[in-house]
């Protein structure tokens, strides 16, 4: 059964004296592929700009803005009205000589590789080993993130954007974005080609119509065996109507909601506020 959902995503910074100019992207369009269809989709700042739209290396949907005009404070807004569908796994099951095979090394070499997220750890990647003994690569995808989820603890304000996956293993706690980049380093430990997705997911599975609720930013995880599809460690569950996909990449610095560039003083991030609202 596919949902209908309005996502309202808003942020910013603040600076401490104003700022001349600043150069943003923003990735707040959610992603139109097998599983959902954007129907509607604007993004809007505060002060106005002119901006314009491309689609980046890794396949999302990037809105560029600058401002030239002294400024104290950055507000973004992005507003999408998305029709989702529950994910899929791939139809056709392959082997681990398939999965490490010559062309899928060279094909996905970058979900593949570690990043300063996703650092190479000896401890986790024999985790992941064992896990897998005995298994088909897709099994072995849900029960690495079966692991993370119940290893970790998900504890808001324990870990920041700039954690990598082996601090937040450190301290065995953490939230989607660490279990996501634990998930992927396992994963790629494994030889399995994984990335890293950004987006929302509506708390309620149950949500009554038209009614809007407090939203949550999330990541979660796609998986190559045979095809792509996601898995979600945090909650561990596979992915649902309630789950809005907006970018992928490597790990998170390749899908952050919001950066850019400035001159002037020093900036504070904004409060970020997601409303989601199921509108069928």
């Amino acid at each position: 059964m596919s949902w209908r959902l309005r996502v309202v995503h808003s942020t910013g910074f603040a600076y401490k004296s104003p700022v001349t100019s600043s150069y943003n992207e923003a990735r707040l369009t959610p992603r139109s592929d097998n599983r959902q269809n954007v129907i509607v989709n604007r993004v809007e700042t505060v002060p106005a700009t002119r901006s314009y739209r491309y689609t980046d290396y890794w396949g999302s949907a990037v809105t560029t803005f600058d401002l030239h005009a002294p400024h104290e404070e950055l507000e973004v807004s992005g507003m999408s009205v998305v029709e989702t569908e529950a994910g899929e796994r791939p139809t056709k099951k392959v082997t681990w000589d398939e999965v490490r095979s010559d062309y899928v090394a060279d094909r996905y070499d970058e979900m593949l590789s570690y990043t300063g997220y996703v650092c190479k750890n000896r401890q986790l990647s024999s985790a992941a080993n064992r896990l897998a003994k005995g298994l088909e690569p897709e099994d072995a995808v849900e029960a690495v993130c079966k692991f993370v989820n119940e290893e970790m603890e998900y504890v808001p304000g324990t870990t920041g954007v700039h954690t990598t996956a082996v601090d937040a293993w450190v301290e065995r706690k953490g939230v989607c974005q660490d279990y996501a980049h634990l998930t992927l380093l396992m994963l790629r430990g494994l030889g399995i080609p994984a990335r890293y997705v950004s987006g929302y997911l509506h708390p309620q599975s149950d949500a009554e119509i038209d009614t809007t609720v407090e939203g949550q930013s999330h990541a979660w995880i796609e998986a190559w065996t045979g095809g792509w599809w996601g898995y979600d460690p945090t909650n561990d569950t596979t992915i649902t109507e309630r789950h809005v996909s907006v970018g992928v990449g490597r790990d998170y610095s390749d899908v952050s909601p919001l950066k850019g560039i400035y001159t002037g003083g020093g900036a504070t991030d904004l409060d970020v506020v997601v409303e989601i609202t199921r509108l069928a």
